[in-house]
This record gives C-alpha cells, sequence and structure tokens, in this order.
C-alpha cells in the first residue's frame, strides 16, 4: 500500500537566523541602525541639556543647596535666591488651568467625536487646531486686554462675595495674579487636549458602540460607558501633554502672573513662575552668582516636568493594567 506524503513549501531561512551581511544587504540592518541613531539622538539631546543645566548651576548649588527648593527670598541685591515661590507659582497656575481645561477639553472632545454631524466636527476641528499654532505671545495679549479686566470687573466680584471666606478667594485683586494666569494657560492647553482626546475617541472601534446599542443603551449611555473608558488612557494621555505645555509657558504667564516672588494662598494675589522669571530676569543678570541662579531655576524646571510626567506615566501603566484585568 503506497503512502502518499505531503510536500510542504520552503518556508525560507528564519529572520534571526540570517547573517549580519545578509540583512545588511537587504537593507533590514541599515534600516535598523538609521533609527536607532534617531531613537538614541532624543535621549543624547536630553542628556546634553541636562548637563548644561547642571554644569552652569554649580556656584549656586554649592552655596544654597537643598536650601535652595526651600527658600523664599529671591534678592539679587543681597546675593539671596530661593525657588520656592517660583515653583508655587508654576504648580498653581498649572493646576488652576487643568482645573478649567479637563472638563472643557474633554466634553468638547466627547461632542466632536460622538454627537455632532461630521461637518460641524470638521469645521470646529479646523479652528482648534488653529488655536493651537497661535503663539503664546498672542494669548498674553488676550490676557492683558480682556483677561485682566474681566478679572477686576466681574471675575474678582462674582467670586470675592460669595466665597470670599475661603482664603482662596480673599484679599484685593489687582487684575494680574495666579487665577489670570491660570485662566490663560487654561485657554492656551484646551486645543492639545481637544485634538488628542477626539483623535482617540475616534479610534475606538465601531464594534463597541454597535454592541452597547444593540444591548439597549441610549447614544449617550454608550458613549459615556462603554467609548469614554475604552479610551481613557489617550485622554489621560492628553491631559498631561496640556500639563508638561503648562509647565514650560513662558511669555503668557509672564504678561498676567504680575511677577512678584510671594507665596499666596489668595488666586487673585500676583506671583511669579520659573519660567517667567528666567524670561524677565537673564538679561538682566550680572552676577556669577546670579545668573546661576537663574540656570538652577531651570534645572529645577526641568526636575518638576521629569516627576510629574514620570507620575503620569505611572498612573497610565496602573489605569491600563487594571481596565485589563492584570493585577498590579
Amino acid at each position: 500500500m503506497a503512502t502518499s506524503g505531503t510536500t510542504l513549501p520552503n518556508a525560507g531561512p528564519v529572520t534571526g537566523s540570517r547573517s549580519f551581511l545578509s540583512r545588511l544587504r537587504d537593507g533590514d540592518e541599515i534600516a535598523r541602525l538609521i533609527t536607532m541613531v534617531f531613537a538614541a539622538t532624543v535621549v543624547l539631546i536630553t542628556l546634553l541639556l541636562v548637563y548644561e543645566l547642571w554644569t552652569n548651576s554649580a556656584l549656586a548649588r554649592a552655596k544654597f543647596g537643598l536650601h535652595f527648593f526651600v527658600t523664599q527670598v529671591w534678592d539679587p541685591v543681597i546675593d539671596q535666591y530661593g525657588a520656592l515661590p517660583f515653583m508655587y507659582g508654576t504648580l498653581v497656575t498649572s493646576a488652576v488651568a487643568l482645573f478649567i481645561a479637563v472638563p472643557l477639553g474633554i466634553g468638547a472632545a466627547i461632542f466632536l467625536a460622538e454627537l455632532a454631524p461630521p461637518r460641524i466636527s470638521d469645521t470646529l476641528q479646523f479652528f482648534i487646531d488653529l488655536l493651537a499654532a497661535v503663539p503664546s505671545v498672542i494669548y498674553g495679549l488676550l490676557g492683558v486686554f480682556i483677561v485682566v479686566p474681566l478679572m477686576r470687573t466681574v471675575i474678582f466680584p462674582g467670586l470675592n462675595k460669595p466665597l470670599g471666606f475661603l482664603p482662596f478667594f480673599k484679599g484685593p485683586s489687582y487684575g494680574v495674579g495666579f487665577l489670570t494666569a491660570g485662566i490663560v494657560l487654561a485657554i492656551m492647553v484646551i486645543p492639545y487636549i481637544i485634538s488628542v482626546s477626539r483623535e482617540v475617541l475616534l479610534s475606538v472601534p465601531r464594534d463597541q458602540r454597535e454592541a452597547a446599542l444593540a444591548l439597549g443603551s441610549t447614544r449617550w449611555e454608550s458613549t459615556w460607558n462603554v467609548v469614554v473608558p475604552f479610551a481613557k488612557t489617550g485622554i489621560l494621555g492628553s491631559i498631561f501633554l496640556a500639563l508638561a505645555r503648562a509647565l514650560g509657558e513662558t511669555m503668557a504667564v509672564t504678561m498676567v502672573i504680575g511677577n512678584v516672588p510671594t507665596i499666596s494662598a489668595s488666586l487673585f494675589s500676583p506671583g511669579d513662575s520659573i519660567a517667567s522669571v528666567i524670561a524677565n530676569q537673564f538679561t538682566e543678570a550680572t552676577g556669577d552668582l546670579y545668573l546661576q541662579s537663574l540656570v538652577a531655576l531651570g534645572l529645577v524646571l526641568f526636575l518638576m516636568t521629569f516627576i510629574l510626567n514620570g507620575l503620569a506615566r505611572l498612573l497610565i501603566v496602573v489605569t491600563t493594567q487594571r481596565g485589563s484585568g492584570v493585577p498590579t
């Protein structure tokens, strides 16, 4: 009895067993090396940035040490410098910006991605992209001519009278201050949240929506209970992208924050941020200690951004693992 054999097609050599010369000849190794260089360039630029900030702030670090982080005095006359008021101003203005921008940005993104007709959604997205491209100095002018007068005549009376017993809304209002800077920052970062969140929501598989609707959910229920949780990782990413933008903003904040190195619980009080004080005083710094203290502020801002982005990445990883059922 004859046995019939099955002839398997030649699968060819396994990619991992191919020689380096063969991969080089086919272009695989060349492409890998070129793209690896591109990726390593990003790391190299970051390391060079940290190196320059570290070496050019040696004098300030040697004199003040860790007290630089907790000292409130910033006085070039007596050569006493501390980063605490500027760290406080940077964090407060960024927090106010996110408090305003996150609900507005995510709500607008949900409307554009899920509820608006395509023609309206595409048209509004075009204007949102234009807002993201507006220079920061234009937002600063917007703050000076619109937000500052509104703060004196509308926002301050509306918050101080009913909520004046809270420390956040006590004291007089000069128009400029933490709240004004936070509002301007919120206007600046909203386009980033909307654009990224909208694209993430649109990338959710259509099967998710149809399955929820087939089970009897309304359009809003399927959006809020199915689509938004499915896209929560990308939405969190858009929020932290906006946070990074708010932390490093210079010109717009400089024009509306007041530029006073103070720490105050009142959001109406003028203050200062790390980026704005560097922009204002770097060209006027005469002594070496003064100049290197400003560079040390840049190093502090880099460290704050690194820590906050690291925490954001950790939060995204934990959220993703919980959503997928993977034990943390």
